[in-house]
């Protein structure tokens, strides 16, 4: 009899179903949708809530229906989500009171810059976040502040607040239920307790009874009606779920997801009482009652900045040159690409920077510029890799996913800069095979012995470059930087 698990990734910009064959380990079926993107003001970045439900029925009734999926072979739906992204609805109706504010959307920042300083200090001891407008609290309050129905209802006792995630599992099985991965990315949750912080409640205006219950990542949380009567068996955080999706797994495995943005995430076990002052702590997973913890760093633009040398400056036609256009040249003649468009992340944390091309000259061409943007995220990704070795993080697996990891001069750049050994994922859906992986765990259908087994790759690189080449470029990098910085 066939069986199969729905796996769902609601990412930024469209919402992806995919039908995974449990008897033969692989995805048989996908299907995604695209939806709108808002931006109303400078900064802003807002999404239509009910549009991102409405894209989510339509792929994963599409692949269900395409396959002829009955009730009694659907085992179970794994969801993955785009953080910190926020809603808010009324608990009777399901109905959101204002678009949802997408985790890009910089609406916050003076609010966040005013905070007090004893507060920015809890929040990190607390949480394990740096305060940002990134993260979901300051969109909470916002919300509360500026959207009369938001407060009506917060009176009534019959608000919502929550994640994308939090959203979905509502409107597949009426439960207000979140995962405690999401839950750590809205900086309200202390992630020692894994409950939400009532002083941070308290500071940000949030009421406690608007906040959705806190569940481990494999639970059933719910039945989903309209989706032949599948239990929801997972829910994760998508960078979370790439850790999964890659094998991650294990003290000191590190993950790098080079897609819009960059996510660098370094699996520290099960204690996060180690200081990353720089860099985010956050939960990395919660399976049958035990918590992994996982030091973060974000590059705020990764391929999003190739995607600029397209759209923008018409450099390239098609992602399949970049390769090829980057080694003809044997070096960078000094030209570096810093990519703040929107800022620069960790571990700089400055949302006041923005993009710079330097070193150019006459003899600077397209080939320069392109080389340079690829590179840009080797040194990205090495700002936060040696960050966490600071606080003594030491690395075992580092493994690279996203549309980024398609680039091959990418990643023996990437080795040669960060003297490590690199492997390419060989899942290219490690999102959202994270999130089917831990459904399979709730339903007792997978080991980590298998998972490791599942994505081992045999497509790794080694670092070729010598010492003084890695500290000219790198040298180079950083003096790059602290132009903009």
């Amino acid at each position: 009899m066939r069986k199969f698990i729905l796996g769902i990734d609601e990412g930024t910009t469209s919402t992806r179903s995919v039908l995974y064959d449990i008897k033969t380990n692989k995805i048989i079926d996908m299907q995604s949708k695209k939806f709108a993107q808002f931006y109303p003001n400078d900064g802003w970045v807002e999404q239509d809530a009910d549009e991102i439900i409405s894209s989510l029925m339509y792929v994963s009734k599409a692949v269900l229906k395409r396959n002829d999926v009955k009730e009694d072979e659907l085992l179970g739906i794994g969801i993955t989500n785009q953080r910190e992204t926020v809603v808010a609805w009324d608990r009777l109706t399901g109905e959101p009171v204002y678009h949802a504010i997408v985790w890009q959307c910089r609406r916050t920042t003076d609010f966040i810059k005013k905070l007090p300083e004893d507060i920015k200090v809890k929040i990190k001891q607390k949480t394990g976040l740096i305060p940002d407008p990134y993260f979901s609290a300051s969109k909470m309050h916002w919300i509360l502040k500026n959207i009369p129905k938001a407060k009506q209802l917060a009176k009534e006792g019959n608000l919502c607040f929550g994640t994308i995630d939090c959203f979905i599992a509502f409107k597949l099985t009426g439960n207000f239920v979140t995962d405690t991965t999401n839950a750590s990315r809205t900086m309200l949750m202390n992630i020692k307790t894994l409950s939400w912080d009532k002083e941070l409640c308290d500071f940000f205006k949030i009421p406690m009874n608007s906040l959705p219950e806190i569940k481990p990542c494999n639970t059933k949380f719910g039945i989903a009606r309209k989706l032949l009567n599948a239990p929801v068996c997972s829910i994760i955080g998508d960078q979370q779920s790439s850790m999964i999706g890659q094998g991650a797994i294990g003290y000191g495995d590190a993950k790098v997801t080079l897609g819009t943005g960059g996510f660098i995430l370094a699996n520290i076990g099960q204690s996060c009482k180690k200081d990353y002052p720089k860099l985010l702590t956050t939960v990395a997973s919660t399976i049958d009652g035990v918590t992994q913890y996982a030091v973060e760093g974000s590059i705020y633009s990764a391929c999003s900045a190739l995607n600029w040398l397209k759209s923008g400056l018409d450099l390239y036609d098609d992602v399949e040159q970049l390769d090829s256009i980057a080694d003809s040249l044997p070096d960078n003649e000094g030209v570096y690409v810093v990519p703040a468009f929107t800022g620069l992340g960790a571990p700089y944390w400055n949302n006041d920077a923005r993009a710079e091309i330097s070193g150019i000259t006459f003899a600077t061409n397209r080939a320069h510029i392109i080389r340079a943007t690829l590179e840009s995220m080797a040194y990205n990704t090495k700002a936060v890799l040696d960050e966490m070795k600071k606080s003594g993080q030491k690395f075992s697996l580092i493994s690279v996913d996203g549309g980024g990891s398609n680039n091959k001069f990418l990643l023996q750049f990437m080795s040669d800069m960060l003297n490590h050994k690199i492997v390419k994922s060989v899942n290219s859906e490690a999102t959202v095979m994270g999130a089917i992986y831990m459904a399979l765990k709730t339903l007792n259908l997978i080991t980590d012995d298998k998972i490791k087994k599942l994505t081992e790759s045999k497509e790794i690189y080694a670092p070729q470059m010598t010492e003084k080449d890695r500290k000219k470029y790198y040298t180079g990098w950083q003096k790059a930087v602290s132009r903009i910085n």
